[in-house]
């Protein structure tokens, strides 16, 4: 057994100096560690653990919020809902405050994030998928294949970045989280998250999570792989899925060496 985590090494590794062409993304499975019960109705578009704490942003018309658990038990602490014509997509915590997609409305929410009090309303550029930050500037996609950089203060864009996967353009961007440098992202309707470079929007890393959510565990209202949460003080990656039942703890395997197994 490696001594030193999995998904820190793969999240430590460097790209070899540039090429004329791009360099493939190393592929990885997943091994299930830990899982969390999740209500179903969560239509999960945003995950983000901060100093213990879990905020969740769920999506849908007359049924999108923003939770707030206590991540040891699992308790739910807090809970903001959006106006129903407000379609809640990504999600993240910068300093004291609390940012959240919209999905049409072209709209950036923000709350405080002691006691998820609303505090103003940004403007959007466009569409809102996906949403993190590099502790200094927001980090969105808007269904496209770049990372769109935004000031937190005043939701002006301030740059783009395009993504590509061994050199093609990769669309639908969704659900991100910013983990050591890198961001990661759940690609829409793939059972897979990538890792990003932030400044020149290569994908470095790969992981395919077929085949985690058992087909025993869908019902008829179970949707796409989506969610991405890094916790900082342990390191632990954790991901889940729209109207998932759970959310699962998974380290990373080569891609040679999967077996899938649980424990």
């Amino acid at each position: 057994m490696l001594k030193k985590p999995l998904l820190t090494l793969a999240l430590s590794l460097t790209l070899l100096p540039a090429t004329l062409e791009a360099a493939a993304p190393r592929e990885w499975s997943y091994r299930v560690m830990e899982k969390q019960p999740q209500p179903r109705d969560h239509f999960v578009q945003g995950l983000q653990i901060v100093d213990g704490m879990l905020y969740v942003s769920t999506g849908g018309y007359g049924s999108s919020r923003l939770l707030q658990y206590r991540l040891a038990d699992g308790e739910l602490l807090r809970v903001r809902r959006l106006h129903p014509r407000l379609f809640g997509e990504g999600l993240t915590v910068l300093g004291e405050h609390v940012y959240q997609l919209t999905w049409r409305a072209r709209r950036l929410l923000v709350f405080q994030r002691e006691g998820l009090a609303p505090k103003t309303t940004l403007p959007l550029p466009g569409q809102g998928w996906g949403l993190t930050d590099n502790g200094r500037e927001l980090i969105y996609t808007d269904s496209g294949h770049e990372l769109i950089y935004l000031d937190p203060d005043s939701g002006r864009e301030l740059r783009r970045v395009p993504v590509r996967d061994n050199g093609t353009p990769l669309p639908r961007l969704n659900e991100l989280e910013w983990i050591d440098g890198k961001v990661w992202a759940n690609i829409w309707q793939e059972d897979r998250i990538v890792a990003i470079e932030p400044d020149t929007g290569e994908v470095t890393d790969s992981v395919n999570l077929a085949g985690l959510l058992p087909d025993s565990e869908r019902g008829p209202g179970t949707d796409v792989l989506n969610g991405i949460a890094h916790n900082p003080v342990d390191g632990a990656l954790w991901v889940t899925g729209k109207r998932w039942p759970w959310r699962y703890r998974i380290e990373l395997v080569p891609a040679e060496a999967a077996g899938n197994e649980s424990r």
